[in-house]
């Protein structure tokens, strides 16, 4: 009677003492050591001393009671801080709205055509004209809208704003354009994933009766990525009164204009009065674009 060995294959390899996850993490933390050894940094460098440790006390105290009243003698007639407070508010979200509405308008159409949904033939569509004008404009016009895309995010507001400050000088459009320039790019390139990413079923189904290929993305596909779309474009417009806030440090008449401005004067209970009203801001729009979210996306 012969006998059947089993012979159970090859044994699986040891694994080495770092796995993939570790041999990372390790690398993660050898290139921050090495950059903080670069800049010089040191643990004693980073707790306040001496005045420092005095003047940050004195800010984080105050942050328990802004102030209601200026902490110097202003002119008669001047506004009351309250209505001050609320003014610079009223003035970051009309630069971060108007920042956010040029960024949809120019960054809504690239990212459609950013998209590869957008470039993709399929057999049996109609349209063969509309096929050919994509196969002649893919190579090129595709990896430029693309590398344009990456330019325009590459760059902060904050170098935007530095950027047109000297070529447009302190107005209000080159604050605007500050904004909506690097929201367009994120806006495009976050839209044409969500598009790449969106079932392509209703898509299908209008493409197999007989639909052309733009009708089937109009119709078919970009319906469905929009509630996505909008739910992004809530949450870009939190960001959008961050930036705006933040562009107050280079003269625009935001809340950060009225922050650097209490903060140099070491009017600390004032920068609260200022600091409070941002955060409550933002809280409150976090509220509103969350009712807003769950009401457009339909899942």
């Amino acid at each position: 009677m012969a006998s059947h060995s089993h012979n159970p294959g090859p044994l699986p390899a040891r694994p080495g003492p770092f796995g993939a996850r570790r041999t990372w993490l390790l690398a993660i933390a050898l290139a921050a050591l090495w950059a903080a050894h670069g800049l010089g940094v040191t643990l004693s460098g980073l707790v306040p001393s001496g005045s420092g440790l005095n003047i940050l006390g004195e800010f984080l105290g105050a942050s328990l009671s802004p102030a209601w009243d200026y902490e110097v003698v202003v002119p008669e007639g001047t506004v009351a801080l309250p209505w001050k407070v609320l003014d610079a508010l009223r003035r970051t979200l009309i630069f971060a709205a108007s920042g956010l509405s040029l960024a949809l308008l120019l960054g809504f159409p690239l990212g459609i055509v950013a998209s590869t949904a957008w470039w993709k033939n399929h057999k049996g569509a109609r349209g063969e004209r509309f096929h050919l004008l994509k196969r002649w404009l893919n190579p090129t016009l595709f990896v430029g809208i693309r590398t344009g895309i990456a330019l325009l995010r590459s760059i902060h507001e904050v170098l935007w704003a530095v950027l047109l400050l000297a070529a447009l000088g302190l107005n209000s459009f080159s604050a605007v354009c500050a904004i909506a320039l690097p929201f367009a790019g994120t806006f495009a390139k976050v839209f044409s994933d969500i598009l790449d990413e969106a079932p392509r079923d209703s898509a299908d189904v209008l493409r197999a009766s007989g639909a052309t290929e733009a009708q089937a993305f109009l119709f078919g596909l970009l319906p469905r990525a929009l509630p996505d779309m909008a739910a992004y474009a809530f949450y870009r417009f939190e960001c959008a009164v961050r930036s705006s806030a933040v562009l107050g440090f280079f003269g625009y008449p935001t809340l950060g204009y009225f922050i650097k401005l209490a903060f140099d004067n070491k009017r600390y209970h004032e920068v609260w009065s200022y600091l409070w009203s941002l955060i409550v801001l933002v809280f409150v729009l976090e509220a509103i674009s969350g009712a807003l979210r769950r009401r457009v996306v339909v899942r």
